[in-house]
């Protein structure tokens, strides 16, 4: 008779990588590495602003030549327009984490494409700041008198606004 298996959480990354792979080798990813650390090689304000799309690794030619053999590859990023001057000045700091990451000289020139970058749309928003007494009476004295539910988002609406504005502003 088979023994049960104990079963254990396991991080979510560990299951996908399995996942993924393939889709991964076939835009040149051969880790995963490049996109899951993607801000901390970039810098977090890059990042914003940009997606490595693939990696083009040269084409090896048949033979045992060691020179040709250690080719660097090419990263390809696709950046968004504003970060495009920004992200050129740091190929060169990116190209060295990168390899860092790796280990060994594998990306030896970035490549930059200009258009959109998705990004993974995230649910947590910072709390926002609680209304002042002065502020929460004059948003009801603006409100009353409307519709109860039209009132309810007005007033939802009145305390996001207001919570947003920096102290500096007011």
């Amino acid at each position: 008779m088979a023994t049960p298996r104990k079963l254990s959480a396991r991080p979510l990354a560990a299951l996908i990588d399995g996942c993924i792979e393939a889709a991964l080798r076939k835009q040149g990813f051969v880790a995963g590495d490049v996109l899951r650390q993607w801000e901390a090689v970039a810098g977090p304000r890059l990042a914003a602003g940009s997606q490595p799309i693939e990696i083009k690794w040269p084409r090896r030619p048949g033979g045992d030549d060691p020179e040709q053999a250690m080719q660097a590859a090419t990263l390809v990023v696709r950046v968004e327009g504003a970060f495009a001057l920004e992200f050129d000045y740091a190929k060169a700091l990116i190209i060295e984490r990168i390899n860092a990451l790796f280990g060994w000289r594998c990306i030896g020139r970035v490549l930059i494409k200009q258009g959109p970058v998705t990004r993974p749309r995230s649910t947590a928003r910072p709390a926002p700041r609680p209304l002042a007494p002065e502020e929460r009476a004059a948003l009801t004295g603006l409100v009353g008198g409307t519709e109860e539910k039209l009132g309810a988002a007005l007033l939802r609406l009145g305390e996001a606004v207001i919570s947003s504005r920096s102290a500096k502003r007011d």
